[in-house]
């Protein structure tokens, strides 16, 4: 194997760009986060990974609430902004207008095509991370990114992140649990 080492590290090559939402001080806030991913499909959950000392985990302590909302590129610097600036410093509360659904402190960017309420399931201590994992209580998604009843992520156009730069979705190259039929064993 002609490789190199490059040391321990959490690589992976794309993950989403999604903006977590808690209420803190009685206020919507609004933080950026790469490491998320689903939990569990039954009972639905999804997960991310929040440095202990963000302001928003203030909130997801205190109200056991929080959402994942999923913007496209078309909000990439208002997202951006919410995470270069905290909330501890700068009220972001009017970066996004905020909604809510069947939770009342799990605030919901209206201008983001998703957005995923989440009541705390559990918070595992990591580290220098708190893994937030929340059961899903309700996914809104804009009518108009919805084909065939389900959200689509050409019409989301969702903003993946990558070594700290922003992409849009790329083309499609394979269906999964089906493009693998074609392997022929070497």
């Amino acid at each position: 194997m002609k490789k190199i080492t490059i040391g321990p590290m959490p690589y992976m090559s794309a993950m989403p760009t999604v903006l977590v939402g808690a209420m803190v001080k009685g206020k919507p806030n609004y933080m950026v986060a790469a490491w998320a991913t689903v939990a569990c499909m039954a009972p639905p959950m999804v997960c991310v990974a929040i440095n202990k000392g963000r302001y928003t985990w203030k909130g997801i302590e205190e109200h056991k609430t929080f959402s994942l909302n999923v913007p496209s590129v078309a909000q990439m610097i208002e997202t951006d902004h919410c995470g270069i600036v905290s909330g501890s410093h700068e009220d972001k509360s009017q970066v996004f207008h905020s909604a809510y659904g069947t939770l009342e402190t799990a605030p919901l960017a209206e201008e983001c095509p998703v957005n995923i309420e989440c009541r705390l399931f559990q918070a595992v201590d990591c580290g220098s991370h708190m893994l937030v994992i929340g059961e899903v209580a309700e996914t809104h998604a804009d009518p108009s990114c919805i084909k065939d009843g389900r959200p689509d992520i050409e019409k989301i156009q969702p903003i993946i992140y990558a070594q700290a730069t922003y992409y849009g979705v790329g083309n499609e190259v394979g269906k999964a649990f089906s493009v693998g039929r074609k392997y022929q064993k070497k």
